[in-house]
């Protein structure tokens, strides 16, 4: 070789960069890492491939090789002189694209997908936007959600669909965002480049350039892009490079909130009916019908997620002699869930390993901890007690596993949910991941913060009557509406926590909470919540040794067992032990509530008739403790004997006292519980003018006691007043009207023989108006629920409605 020749050589960008890098001892991943440019772009610098890069992309080199400033002078002089003319635009790609590990023609359709036909519409529509010629600039679509939930399933049915919209050609480009090395913009630009026809020699080595030019060949051509499992968005952000007849999907685990101007397809798990029908596509819909319970049971245990769905399914119709209870079977086991939902290479365990492996150790941790909220949603609160951290660090993890689809936002405000499945990995994580030392005291904080807020949100449903605990004033709420909102979305949440504290053998939290709820227990919950509440407090007062507080839940046991749960026999024997248990404590209030019990159980008891003494007795031992609400609650009590026995004059005068002295506040301003226990009293008041002949009073007794059960979310109360109202009201389309809302209520809060009570009233109004189809429609419904009573008192309820019907 000439020494001309070894000169031109010499000053040849590929040789003087490939120089300058040996001389360094660096590798090309070495100075890719150093500078920030990619390795495929020094592999191309190098080969020559690329012989002009961009001023910045040589600065951005000079650091790393070490170079002089007349060395970095010289190689961008070298660089300027390898400038090529712009390239000519190659022809139209059509559909068919060249192939790559990275890029290639489209997956192929699946024939089942099913339950995505709003979100295809709604892509339809895009499409349908860019046909005007009208816009600046194409459309993008991203779509969201958790690991499973079939994104790529979707936008690829998509793609097939849309086809004669994009003639110009569709692209499938895999980003691989989930994997350890998700690939670089600069790659993906270009292989879309190769993809449009740009000879690999012709592709400019800086990313930019690169942009620029994938933007000026679409910018006239309508074309499909899809950019498949994206990382985030600086990964996306460069390959937005669609003209204004160009359609770009994104799919995603992570939201890509920071993307601007794009549409949103946010994808859920199933419902029960798509669930369902997948399942049935996959192994058939004869095999589904026969076992439909099965069935329903295992898309539950799966999730309802599509990918755990398709999983379950392809291991039944690869089984086909199984019965779906075997697989259902299998599942129900939780530690083994995750691993039953494999099929062959289909798994969802390491579908969420993907997603979990990305999140930064502190959302990690907090994603594991989670798991062990009892209830599906939680709040911020719950999660700054499981990982004791401050509120500002809690909630931007709570966000990033958010945005990466491992939670979801609750349609509660300020709280967040998780996916079954997902629960149970976090599970597994939490199980693998951290000793049981820690596990169990997270478990004890949470369920400890659970129990204690509660019992402050309960205090502040007690009346004023001198003797309740005041409210405090937690970070959770500050006021009754709060509370009450806090109680109503935390139920299952706190139930559960106060269940764990009585398991481990901490009695007086659970006597404080089960307290703090007893005026609560008339304005929300249910029946089963606070049977479920009150025995665990008597369990916990009896484990004291505490006979006050045996008395004081045994009472509140009676009450649910009368008023919530109509079996009167049963209350009346508890309120006989909570006077014995109150006499051996000597406490005369508790004492005087044993006696309202009992007489509440023997007014529900056909059987029995009450001794007027016992009203007497009650008032003077409420007296004897200096408990004037617990007096004029004997004296209300007392008023509806009276009405009972046929005394309506006697029931008036005492009501009269009553319901002035409900009326007015007591030492402080009134709480819920003042609204609501005046509320009863009107209902019951209302009952005894009306025997008086006096009904429009009554109705305006009744109607002033909805307003105020409303005011407080009393649904009990509202239901009885809406009963009481329906049964007053001339007009038959508004009378049903009313007894319609009171049974959906009672329905709502498993008061049966309410319900019963409400149908046989609709029912009577009917056949009263003429129309013995609707009342027959009530009273077999009617008949229906007497299974959910007792055995004696729904076999006597059948028979009673049974008689009717055949009557009628």
């Amino acid at each position: 070789m000439t020494n001309a020749a070894r000169g031109k050589a010499a000053t040849t960008f590929k040789a003087l960069l490939k120089g300058y890098r040996v001389r360094a001892n660096l590798t090309q991943e070495d100075l890719a890492e150093g500078s920030g440019v990619s390795v495929r772009a020094i592999s191309d610098m190098e080969r020559g491939i690329a012989k002009s890069p961009q001023r910045r992309t040589i600065e951005a080199l000079a650091a790393p090789l070490s170079l002089t400033d007349d060395e970095l002078t010289t190689l961008q002089k070298v660089a300027r002189q390898g400038r090529v003319q712009p390239i000519a635009a190659p022809a139209p790609v059509t559909a068919g694209i060249r192939e790559s590990p990275l890029i290639g023609v489209l997956p192929t359709d699946v024939d089942d997908l099913t339950g995505r036909e709003t979100d295809l519409a709604a892509l339809r529509a895009l499409s349908a936007d860019l046909r005007g010629g009208r816009r600046r600039a194409g459309r993008v679509a991203i779509l969201s959600g958790p690991p499973g939930t079939g994104k790529t399933t979707l936008v690829v049915r998509a793609a097939h669909n849309l086809a004669e919209d994009f003639p110009d050609g569709r692209l499938f480009l895999k980003l691989r965002g989930t994997s350890a090395g998700p690939t670089t913009p600069a790659d993906v630009l270009h292989l879309i480049l190769r993809s449009l026809g740009v000879d690999a020699v012709r592709i400019p080595a800086d990313p930019e350039d690169r942009v620029n030019l994938c933007r000026s060949l679409l910018r006239d051509r309508a074309t499909l892009i899809v950019l498949d499992d994206a990382a985030d968005e600086a990964q996306v952000r460069p390959l937005l490079v669609g003209g204004p007849r160009c359609l770009t999907l994104i799919t995603s685990r992570q939201m890509l909130v920071g993307l601007e101007g794009a549409s949103r397809l946010p994808l859920d798990v199933f419902d029960e009916d798509d669930a369902v029908s997948l399942l049935s596509t996959i192994i058939g819909a004869g095999r589904v019908a026969s076992e439909r319970q099965a069935a329903l049971e295992l898309v539950e245990l799966c999730g309802r997620l599509p990918l755990a769905l398709r999983i379950a399914g392809n291991r039944l119709a690869s089984r086909p002699t199984w019965p779906l209870s075997r697989l259902v079977d299998q599942l129900r086991d939780r530690n083994r869930r995750l691993t039953t939902l494999t099929a062959g290479d289909l798994d969802v365990r390491s579908v969420f390993e993907l997603s979990y492996r990305q999140l930064s150790p502190n959302a990690a941790a907090v994603f594991r901890r989670l798991s062990l909220v009892p209830a599906a949603d939680f709040s911020l609160e719950a999660a700054m007690t499981l990982i004791e951290a401050a509120d500002e660090d809690d909630a931007v993890f709570l966000e990033e596993l958010a945005d990466a689809s491992l939670l979801q936002t609750s349609q509660e405000n300020g709280r967040y949910q998780f996916h079954d499945l997902l629960r149970v990995f976090a599970t597994e994580r939490l199980n693998r991941e951290e000793t049981p030392e820690a596990v169990e005291a997270a478990e004890h904080r949470l369920a400890d913060w659970l129990v204690s807020t509660a019992t402050a949100a309960g205090r502040y449903f007690h009346p004023t009557d001198g003797v309740s605990p005041l409210p405090v004033a937690t970070p959770s709420f500050a006021d009754h509406s709060g509370a009450g909102r806090w109680l109503e979305v935390e139920l299952k949440n706190w139930l559960a926590a106060v269940k764990s504290v009585a398991a481990r053998g901490d009695h007086q939290p659970v006597l404080d909470l089960a307290e703090s709820m007893h005026w609560y227990s008339e304005i929300g919950g249910t029946a089963s919540t606070w049977y479920d509440v009150f025995e665990l407090a008597m369990a916990s007062a009896i484990a004291l040794g505490s006979k006050r507080d045996e008395a004081v839940h045994r009472n509140y046991l009676s009450w649910v067992l009368a008023t919530l749960c109509d079996q009167a026999e049963e209350s009346g024997e508890m309120a006989r032990r909570a006077w014995e248990a109150a006499v051996q404590a000597g406490d005369r209030r508790e004492q005087g509530w044993a006696r309202l019990y009992l007489m509440s159980a023997h007014a529900r008891d056909a059987a029995r008739t009450t001794s007027p003494e016992l009203f007497d007795e009650a008032v003077r031992l409420f007296e004897d403790a200096g408990y004037p609400l617990g007096v004029h609650m004997a004296r209300g009590m007392l008023a509806s004997y009276l009405y009972r026995n046929g005394r309506f004059a006697d029931a008036a005068e005492e009501f009269d006292a009553c319901v002035d002295y409900f009326a007015r506040e007591h030492g402080g301003s009134r709480t819920p519980v003042d609204d609501t226990n005046y509320a009863y009293l009107l209902l019951r008041s209302a009952q005894n003018l009306t025997a008086l002949d006096s009904s429009d009073r009554a109705l305006i007794y009744c109607e002033t006691a909805l307003e105020l059960f409303r005011r407080h979310g009393a649904t009990m109360g509202q239901a009885r007043a809406l009963q009481a109202i329906g049964g007053l009201v001339g007009d038959h389309a508004n009378a049903r009207r009313h007894l319609n809302e009171a049974e959906e209520l009672y329905e709502r809060i498993g008061m049966t023989q309410a319900q019963i009570d409400t149908l046989c009233d609709k029912a009577a109004r009917s056949e009263k108006a003429g129309d013995p189809a609707s009342a027959r429609g009530d009273r077999e419904r009617a008949m229906a629920l007497c299974d959910r009573l007792g055995r004696s008192e729904g076999s006597r309820l059948r028979e009673k409605l049974a008689e009717r019907l055949d009557a009628s």
